[in-house]
C-alpha cells in the first residue's frame, strides 16, 4: 500500500520562524543569556511552559547550517512575552562556540518552537532541583514559576566547576532575598569540594522528602541524582530529568522527509493529539510522527531522530517498538512514554495519546 503525503505543509518548514535578538548578555567569561523579540503575531505561537527548550538552526561554513536544542531560561511567568536561553562554552562544541562569539543585537536566527516534557504538572508543591553547569537553564525557568505561582519550599543544588562558572548567581542571590523562607540554594563547587557522592545526593533527597525532584546537568550528574533517588526510595513519577543529544539531522529541512512508501502492511493508529481523536492507517515500516506530519497534523517535535523528548506520547493500547531512544529511561518507557519519532507498530492495532502525559 502506498500512502501520499497531501499538499499541507508537512515539516518544519511550516513551523519554523525567524527571531530577532534582542539583548545578549555575558553570564560567565564562557556562557552568555541570549533574548529574542515575540512579534505579537507569534505570541501564542511562542507560550512556553516552564522547562521547555526551543531548537535554533545556526550557520555553518561547512554545512551551510547545524540544529541545536537549548532550553529556556526565561519563565512565562515572569518575563513577560520575552524568550531567553542560556549557552556555555562547550569543548569542540560548534554551535555553542559561534553563539557565543557572534550573537549579537539585530541578529535573526532560525528556531522550532518550545518543545519539551521537562515540566512541572503542578507549580504549588516542593521541589528539589539539581543542576550541573548549563543545566540551570531549565531549571532556571521552573524555579521562578514555582515561586510566583505556588507555595511550596524550592531548592536548588547547583554543582559548578568553580565560583566563576555559576550562571545566574546574581539573578539566584537577589531572589533568595525575595522569598527568604521558600528558597533555599546551596552551591557546590567542585574545584573546593571534589565530585558530588551518593551520599551528598541521598543527604539532600532525605532531607526534603515528598519533593518533586528535576534534574539537568552532564549524563554522570543525572544519573548519580537518578540513583540516589532510587536509593532512597523516591517514586520514578516524581524524578524528572532532561537530556539533549547533539543532533545529527536537520530537523529544519523538509526536503528529507520521509516518504510513506510500499510496504508489507500495515497497521492501525487512533492517535489523541490537541484534543481530536485520529484514526489512520500506519504502514509497519513508517514511524508514527511521519505519518501524522505527512498527513498534516500537528504532532510536536523536534529533533526527528530520539535524541529529545518533544514528541513523546503515552502508549495506551497495543505494542510498538523504537527504532532509536536516546532520552527515555527504563521507568519513562515502563510508563508507557514512547518517541513519536521512533515508533513503528507491533500489533494490527495502536492507540497512543499526546494529549495524556
Amino acid at each position: 500500500m502506498t500512502v501520499e503525503p497531501d499538499s499541507r505543509p508537512a515539516a518544519a518548514a511550516a513551523r519554523s520562524r525567524t527571531l530577532t535578538v534582542s539583548e545578549v548578555i555575558q553570564e560567565t567569561k564562557d556562557s552568555v543569556t541570549i533574548s529574542f523579540e515575540i512579534p505579537d503575531a507569534m505570541v501564542e505561537e511562542f507560550k512556553h511552559t516552564p522547562g521547555q527548550f526551543i531548537t535554533v538552526k545556526i550557520p555553518s561554513d561547512r554545512t551551510g547550517h547545524v540544529a541545536r536544542c537549548y532550553s529556556l531560561s526565561s519563565s512565562p511567568h515572569v518575563d513577560d512575552f520575552r524568550l531567553e536561553i542560556g549557552i556555555k562554552r562547550t569543548e569542540n562544541g560548534y554551535a555553542s562556540n559561534w553563539l557565543c562569539d557572534n550573537a549579537i543585537t539585530g541578529m535573526e536566527l532560525t528556531v522550532l518552537p518550545p518543545s519539551g516534557h521537562f515540566t512541572a504538572k503542578n507549580l504549588d508543591v516542593d521541589f528539589l532541583f539539581f543542576a550541573g553547569g548549563s543545566g540551570i537553564t531549565p531549571v532556571f525557568s521552573l524555579i521562578k514559576s514555582a515561586l510566583v505561582c505556588g507555595g511550596g519550599e524550592v531548592t536548588l543544588f547547583y554543582a559548578n566547576r568553580d565560583a566563576e562558572s555559576i550562571m545566574y548567581g546574581g539573578q539566584l542571590t537577589q531572589i533568595v532575598s525575595e522569598f527568604p523562607e521558600r528558597f533555599t540554594v546551596f552551591h557546590w563547587l567542585e574545584s573546593a569540594m571534589g565530585i558530588p557522592t551518593p551520599q551528598n545526593v541521598e543527604s539532600a533527597i532525605r532531607e526534603h522528602r515528598g519533593a518533586q525532584i528535576f534534574t539537568c546537568g552532564p549524563a554522570p550528574f543525572m544519573d548519580l541524582v537518578q540513583k540516589s533517588a532510587e536509593a532512597c526510595g523516591v517514586e520514578h513519577s516524581s524524578v524528572h530529568r532532561e537530556v539533549f543529544q547533539s543532533l545529527t539531522g536537520d530537523p529544519f529541512d523538509t526536503a528529507t522527509m520521509r516518504q510513506l512508501g510500499d510496504d508489507d502492511g500495515v497497521a492501525t493508529a487512533t492517535v489523541y493529539l490537541n484534543g481530536q481523536s485520529i484514526t489512520t492507517e500506519w504502514p509497519r515500516n513508517t514511524p508514527l510522527l511521519d505519518v501524522l506530519l505527512a498527513q498534516g497534523h500537528n504532532a510536536p517535535y523536534s529533533c526527528r531522530e530520539g535524541a529529545c523528548s518533544a514528541c513523546v506520547c503515552k502508549l495506551v493500547e497495543g505494542d510498538v517498538e523504537m527504532a532509536q531512544n536516546h532520552i527515555l529511561v527504563e521507568g519513562d518507557v515502563a510508563d508507557g512514554e514512547r518517541l513519536a519519532c521512533q515508533a513503528l507498530p507491533l500489533t494490527d492495532s495502536v492507540t497512543v495519546s499526546f494529549d495524556d502525559l
